[in-house]
């Protein structure tokens, strides 16, 4: 299903205390496609990537994973848990609309394509590796943002490696209606990359 939705019809799921409004994107998982670019249009009005925001937060301690390089990376012992927030959106002062719905997905660029479900790093156990969500968290390190921002947590097993994973981002709008998304789908695509470590005890 190469052009099943990846930012499209949002269901609603109960996430602890707050509500989030999600669907899973299909991008790595029922399909071959290597990036959301391939099925969906990257046309809307948000292409202007300084304005727009894709940070990965420390779950802990509330600081950006950000390095000097632009990448993510996150170090984690092995057999425990870490939690980091992906936080995606539009500035406080954007001069653009702000999008409905940002979708989501972490992967590992050599699972896709392949039969595994699962196309997060292997070895590593991972809750929420790809979301669609409805606009409007407040995240008070982006004070006025148009964001969505979600907890996953992330445990290197026994056999986890190294690894260096793509951030696909589709920051959306349009009312989902079926056939062809981009008959109503506006969208913009964003790729980062967070590198995973394991450091052993």
């Amino acid at each position: 299903m190469k052009r099943v939705l990846i930012a499209a019809s949002c269901g609603v799921v109960l996430v602890a205390s707050t509500v989030a409004v999600a669907y899973p994107p299909a991008v790595g998982i029922a399909g071959k496609s290597p990036s959301c670019a391939v099925c969906h249009a990257d046309t809307g009005p948000w292409g202007d990537e300084s304005s727009t925001i894709v940070d990965v937060l420390d779950g802990n301690t509330r600081e950006s994973l950000r390095q000097p390089d632009g990448r993510f990376l996150l170090r984690v012992p092995r057999g425990q848990i870490r939690t980091v927030i992906t936080v995606i959106g539009r500035i406080a002062d954007d001069e653009a609309p702000p999008p409905t719905r940002n979708a989501w997905i972490y992967v590992d660029p050599a699972r896709i394509g392949t039969s595994s479900f699962g196309k997060f790093a292997p070895g590593w156990d991972v809750t929420l590796p790809l979301s669609c969500r409805i606009v409007g968290d407040k995240v008070p390190e982006y004070p006025g943002a148009a964001v969505t921002a979600l907890p996953m947590r992330i445990r290197p097993g026994d056999t986890a490696q190294d690894t260096e994973l793509e951030l696909q981002v589709m920051l959306t709008t349009g009312e989902s209606t079926k056939g062809n998304p981009d008959e109503w789908l506006i969208a913009n695509y964003v790729l980062r990359k967070l590198v995973v470590e394991v450091t052993d005890p």
